[in-house]
């Protein structure tokens, strides 16, 4: 006999408890944090305090405060990028033809390139301020952020399978519904996991972007990045452990208190007729879940958003899908304007550049850009190799995948320059050849990205897809061919994409190498651009940022490209 259920009572439930204590407490004190360290953010430059940077572990708490704040500020700004910049990308087929080289150019430009050119603007806006000093820094973290999560949403967005794309049209979805109620869900696993992978991107680069130049002005924010920086500086090992302690307690904590509940909130938009492998709910949505005050907060924030995105913007929905044959004429007119802007572009970087280079330089930067290649595509199928098989394993088992997530995140975040000492040590005591052994440091921070990507593509893959496979009996080598690597492929392309540009970056850092007066330094394209940013020569710096940029773009076109077209054609799920 069912209860009944008196107004009274009804209003009781939706009193606060002890829960929502809790979650107010939480709430209010991270406000006062923020509060407090925003303060510092306003003041000159020439402050006292302002720009130091102390080896007390005692500092470390609010450094790492300050680190994290950045870190989401940039991701933020990273979300906006991805959900304007991938989808122009993805829906405009012209628009597409000159933004996704855009952003192939934009991942292998190196993050030091970025700070020359944007600290001068920032601080202009705000000069002889500490914010001028924390948005270039912010902008320097969004550069290692957003690009692979623009390549995830353009992925799944190229990839909504055709019967989910007709029945949005046989409900006459307006363009905005069907964005918001189809191909973002659909694009959620990727884009949650890729999120995780931009914010461990920002940790690996958080050293470079906390100290900012400016002609022969340097100053160190406030922060682990910068507390890293002067410990190395220093040969303090025991700051050193202090920082790490420290970076892994921030990422345990925003790890249990938001990636959880996003990929356990994710996993509801999975690509399925019948139910595949989940995991419990994570103790901290279990938590939002008991609070009164926060579940009502919830669903009033859900009922704005359902408003929002119900609403039939940019006109209406049509069965047929409104397709409409490409306009040639436009196309040529569209191809001849970029070629004039592509000629325009070089004819200004030769002018730039042709007083100070010849023809020998650049045939030896060319050469000095196949050595280079030649390390990333081993890298790469070295990278493929080991983390495929550990991404689709941890993908089809969710329960593993919570416990190895915070594990990921960590060892993406290591900042590759904390092992340059002892891989330096290492190659001159053992007399190491260092254009073999300085190598593996290149692939140290971009090879979680095809481990994020496969996770994601195998935590989506539908379960009766897996439970046709079981009943079909198919194992093995048939299983990978057949089953798992399609199910995967989109996703394994757009770590791979980001994961190669990654490397090429990577390699100024890489290629060389020190610790105190050591010195390492091997062959190639990221050695020569190091060497030329050391001397201050803006003319092979810049031709040898061009020839990379040129490389990557090949690499994309002439590979990546295809299989992501391939995966579009044939590997849809419909």
């Amino acid at each position: 006999m069912p209860t009944t259920l008196f107004p009274s009572m009804a209003a009781s439930r939706r009193l606060p408890n002890a829960w929502d204590l809790l979650a107010i407490l939480c709430v209010f004190a991270a406000l006062i944090g923020i509060g407090h360290v925003a303060q510092g953010t306003l003041v000159s430059v020439s402050t006292p305090g302002a720009v130091d940077v102390s080896l007390d572990p005692w500092r470390l708490p609010e450094y790492a405060v300050r680190t994290t704040l950045r870190m989401f500020a940039a991701l933020l700004a990273s979300l906006l990028f991805t959900f304007t910049y991938g989808t122009a990308a993805a829906k405009s087929r012209r628009a597409g033809l000159v933004l996704i080289p855009i952003l192939d150019v934009l991942q292998s430009v190196p993050i030091l390139g970025f700070l020359t050119f944007t600290v001068v603007f920032f601080m202009g806006l705000f000069p002889g301020r500490v914010i001028g000093l924390e948005l270039a820094a912010i902008f320097a973290i969004f550069t290692s952020q957003a690009w692979n999560m623009a390549f995830s949403l353009y992925q799944s967005l190229k990839t909504v399978p055709a019967d989910l794309t007709e029945a949005s049209n046989a409900f006459h979805l307006s363009p905005w519904q069907r964005f918001w109620k189809l191909e973002v869900p659909f694009a959620a696993p990727g884009l949650v996991w890729n999120t995780m992978m931009s914010m461990s991107g920002g940790w690996f680069f958080v050293v470079a972007s906390e100290a900012v130049s400016v002609g022969d002005n340097t100053w160190k924010l406030p922060g682990i990045g910068s507390y890293v920086a002067v410990a190395l500086e220093q040969r303090d090992i025991a700051a050193v452990l202090w920082a790490i302690v420290a970076m892994l307690v921030v990422i345990l904590a925003y790890d249990q208190l938001l990636f959880r509940p996003l990929v356990a909130w994710s996993a509801k938009f999975r690509f399925e007729t019948t139910a595949g492998a989940i995991a419990s709910d994570p103790w901290m949505l279990r938590l939002i879940r008991r609070t009164r005050l926060l579940s009502l907060a919830g669903e009033a924030i859900s009922d704005a958003a359902g408003i929002i995105t119900g609403l039939r913007l940019f006109g209406g929905g049509s069965a047929r899908g409104g397709y409409r044959a490409p306009s040639r004429v436009v196309d040529a007119i569209w191809l001849a304007v970029l070629a004039v802007i592509v000629l325009y572009a070089c004819w200004r970087l030769s002018s730039f550049a042709v007083g100070a280079l010849n023809l020998g330089e650049i045939e030896h930067v060319v050469t000095l850009g196949l050595i280079t290649m030649m390390r990333v595509i081993v890298l790469m199928a070295l990278a493929t190799i080991i983390w495929v098989p550990i991404g689709v394993w941890l993908g089809l088992r969710p329960e593993w995948a919570r416990r190895a997530q915070p594990v990921a995140q960590f060892l993406a975040a290591f900042p590759a320059n904390l092992l340059f000492p002892p891989a330096v040590l290492g190659i001159v005591h053992f007399h190491l050849n260092p254009n073999i052994w300085l190598t593996p440091l290149m692939i140290l921070g971009t090879q979680w990205y095809i481990l994020f990507n496969v996770v994601a593509g195998a935590a989506a893959f539908p379960g009766d897809l897996q439970e046709a496979a079981k009943n079909f009996r198919i194992g093995g080598l048939l299983w990978w061919r057949k089953v798992i690597i399609p199910g995967i492929f989109a996703y394994y392309v757009t770590g791979a994409i980001t994961a190669s540009g990654g490397c090429w970056n990577a390699a100024i850092v890489a290629e060389v190498a020190s610790w105190g007066d050591t010195r390492l330094q091997a062959t190639g394209l990221g050695a020569y651009i190091a060497d030329a940013t050391d001397k201050g020569d803006m003319a092979k710096v810049v031709l040898g940022v061009v020839v990379m940029s040129a490389f990557v773009v090949l690499f994309n076109r002439l590979l990546w490209r295809p299989m992501y077209s391939f995966a579009q054609r044939r590997l849809t799920l419909a």
